[in-house]
């Protein structure tokens, strides 16, 4: 028989271990913290990926994601286009309460060189992450903002946002990098330069127009000074709109200009390059590494090996590039002994843009049976996207999960995950996903769902659980689209969200979600029961939400801030001349 103090030292020591593992068997977070690999399409469509019912474009490694982990099928982000999403994503908060969004159809960061952006009082789970010990990485596309007041400020930057470090383009790729005819910018910009330039020219060819009668008849002299107007306002606005969107496609390294203007044909290699070094520096972490690839938006940048190889053109062939970086970035992380500590996650900022039509060819996703897409709007298509998450060991392989979740659920999941608290100074809209991805609980915590066109509400939706899970859709707003033919808004390039072209729908457009995905049925009070009930419901949801928000938040996104300054402009030489060699990256 054990002495009296070795019998209880010995019973403390088991009721500590039976606590510690009743403590484990309750709690949905596992133990030690793990690393985040969070991937981030541009633009992608959700119907492009096999594993979201594509069987025409080979996405194998992002369908390996799903079968060994989780998909999302009601999976939602809060804008249809980049800034406001990303900036929501980031935050856990719709973008409207950090000021990311606008009045006037300024629907994202429109220059490096505006003063708009991710404020610095925004909280993103980078910064609390970085407290918490991790270290944080942003490799590819930011698209939220540098400077304010001066080029060196960099009040709007990653690194101020909580990344230690930052590879990539501080901007957005846009057809105008490779002065590809669907432009952007450049031929909006150019119409602007040249009214400005018309006028000044105008004035100095009238104060020659005296010289001109002294040496050709008087009778020419009309033609000639319209010749002359022309062929200044010609050369110049097209001159300065070039260098003016070029000098916005480059490449930084933390606060360092490395390549400007890019050198396309390599930048897929230099990221993949960046994401293998960082997981081989930070591999006894814990890191948080956010992948934000420039695929697949216009122009498209695919390199030779994967040109013409899909059945869908230079779209298709992207699309499978993207799926190629996915499986090199998997495969670094197998390399260094990461896979089983490492929480991967993969979607899209928003769905698949429409509007990319050239010709009566179609360079956007495709966003399977939802109507709508990229900028439309509340419309499923354009916020609609995959999410995938993959834990070996963890996560349940295979689980799929039709409950409504958000980008802003990555939030206070990525938080909670690596033992940090989320921010109780502010509101945050996302919810955590974990009981959800663990199956410990059986519906998501949104019960509603606003969706957000700038600074209104288009549409919203109401989880309805002790309805036998519907989900309700109601559309107070929609943009005046036609889903074929050049330009689905009329060649605007991305559909308004107020104005002429858009339709103010009373009652609102219902759609019964689990039952119409599609939104092709509009219900009406003679064929829902329901129809009065839901719509007042809805109704007071969304006033209820207006009128919780701060209303002191400057906006990021308007005028004042988001017009181009030239003495913000990101530039490696002397304005306009801004090159730098890619001999030059400061590693």
């Amino acid at each position: 028989m054990l002495p009296g103090h070795r019998v209880w030292t010995c019973a403390a020591v088991a009721l500590g271990l039976a606590l510690a593992l009743k403590t484990s068997a309750g709690s949905d977070a596992p133990r030690p913290r793990p690393n985040f690999l969070l991937l981030m399409a541009d633009d992608l469509g959700i119907g492009d990926v096999g594993c979201y019912g594509n069987t025409t474009i080979r996405t194998p490694n992002i369908d390996q994601l799903a079968e060994d982990g989780v998909k999302l099928t009601h999976h939602i982000a809060a804008a249809s286009v980049c800034t406001p999403s990303r900036a929501a994503f980031l935050t856990g908060r719709y973008p409207i309460r950090s000021g990311m969004i606008s009045y006037n159809g300024y629907r994202v960061v429109q220059w490096a060189g505006a003063a708009g952006g991710l404020p610095p009082g925004e909280i993103t789970f980078a910064k609390i992450l970085k407290e918490r010990g991790y270290t944080t990485g942003l490799i590819g596309k930011w698209h939220l903002g540098l400077n304010c007041r001066s080029p060196r400020d960099h009040c709007h930057h990653p690194l101020s946002h909580g990344f230690d470090h930052f590879y990539g383009m501080p901007f957005s790729l846009m057809g105008d990098c490779l002065r590809w005819e669907l432009s952007e910018k450049r031929v909006g910009l150019q119409h602007k330069l040249g009214l400005c330039f018309h006028i000044l020219a105008f004035a100095a060819v009238t104060l020659a127009a005296g010289r001109l009668t002294h040496l050709l008849p008087i009778s020419w002299v009309p033609a000639v000074l319209v010749a002359l107007l022309a062929a200044v306002v010609f050369l110049i606005s097209h001159f300065l709109g070039d260098l003016l969107v070029h000098a916005d496609c480059f490449l930084m390294r933390n606060h360092a200009i490395t390549e400007q203007p890019m050198r396309f044909e390599r930048t897929t290699s230099l990221l993949l390059e960046e994401v293998s070094s960082f997981l081989k520096r930070n591999k006894d972490g814990p890191f948080l590494l956010f992948v934000s690839f420039l695929h697949v938006h216009i122009p498209l940048v695919t390199t030779k090996d994967f040109l013409g190889r899909s059945q869908h053109g230079l779209y298709g062939d992207n699309v499978e590039e993207m799926d190629w970086m996915v499986g090199r970035i998997l495969g670094s992380l197998e390399e260094e002994g990461l896979s089983g500590s490492t929480l991967v996650y993969f979607t899209s900022d928003h769905g698949g843009s429409l509007e990319s039509q050239l010709g009566g060819h179609q360079y956007g996703g495709w966003n399977g049976v939802h109507k709508g897409g990229k900028g439309m709007g509340g419309w499923e298509g354009g916020i609609r996207v995959p999410g995938l998450l993959h834990w070996p060991g963890v996560l349940p392989a295979g689980r799929v999960i039709p409950e409504p979740t958000s980008l802003m659920d990555i939030f206070p999941t990525v938080v909670r995950l690596a033992g940090g608290q989320v921010p109780q100074d502010r509101v945050i809209d996302g919810h955590d996903l974990w009981p959800l991805l663990r199956g410990t609980a059986g519906h998501s915590e949104h019960e509603f769902l606003f969706h957000y066109c700038e600074h209104l509400v288009h549409a919203a939706r109401w989880n309805q659980r002790e309805a036998g899970g519907r989900v309700w859709k109601v559309h107070f707003m929609t943009p005046v689209f036609q889903p074929e033919g050049a330009g689905a808004c009329y060649g605007r390039g991305v559909c308004p969200c107020s104005g002429d072209n858009v339709t103010r729908h009373d009652p609102p457009l219902l759609f019964d979600l689990e039952r119409d995905p599609g939104e092709r049925q509009v219900l009406t009070p003679d064929t829902e029961p329901a129809f009065h009930a839901v719509v007042s419901r809805l109704r007071r949801e969304v006033e209820a939400h207006r009128r919780e928000l701060k209303h002191d938040v400057f906006q990021q996104l308007g005028t004042y801030l988001n017009t181009w300054r030239p003495w913000l402009q990101p530039c490696c030489g002397t304005f306009p001349l801004c090159w730098c060699s890619p001999q030059e990256d400061p590693r």
